[in-house]
């Protein structure tokens, strides 16, 4: 093989739109354009699949953490807490794993539109609050 087989083989970038108006532009142009580029929110849509599928996802997961929840309290009552606080506990580990996994599975679903603090920061908070009261709800 030669070296240009190995060059022409892989993946090739098209031309950056500046090499496209020749080596002759003017200096002043090329620095203005370069120095601070404008970058514009992107908006993209979600369809209505992808909301389905972060939705299915969601729901298999609040099924896996509610037996999760139960084997959390039913460890704490061995440990001798009172089984009400072990159920308190219990269910604010639910809060905890589902209010932080609908902010990972909203990232994962459209991040341009869900990632914004007006969402990702109530649910951060719910999910800080809940996790220190699991341990608060948890103690003997």
């Amino acid at each position: 093989m030669s070296q240009d087989n190995k060059e022409s083989a892989g993946f090739t970038l098209p031309p950056p739109a500046d090499s496209a108006a020749g080596p002759a532009a003017p200096a002043s142009t090329t620095t203005a354009s370069s120095a601070a580029p404008v970058l514009a929110p992107v908006e993209a849509d979600t369809s209505s699949r992808d909301l389905l599928v972060g939705g299915a996802i969601l729901l298999v997961l609040f099924i896996a953490f509610f037996f999760a929840r139960n084997a959390y309290a039913n460890t704490l009552v061995v440990k001798r807490v009172p089984p009400n606080k072990a159920n308190a506990a219990g269910w604010w580990l639910f809060i905890f794993l589902a209010s932080l996994s609908t902010g990972v599975v909203l990232a994962a679903v459209n991040a341009s539109r869900f990632m914004a603090p007006l969402i990702i920061v109530p649910i951060s908070l719910i999910a800080i609050v809940a996790l220190v009261l699991t341990f608060v709800a948890g103690r003997k």
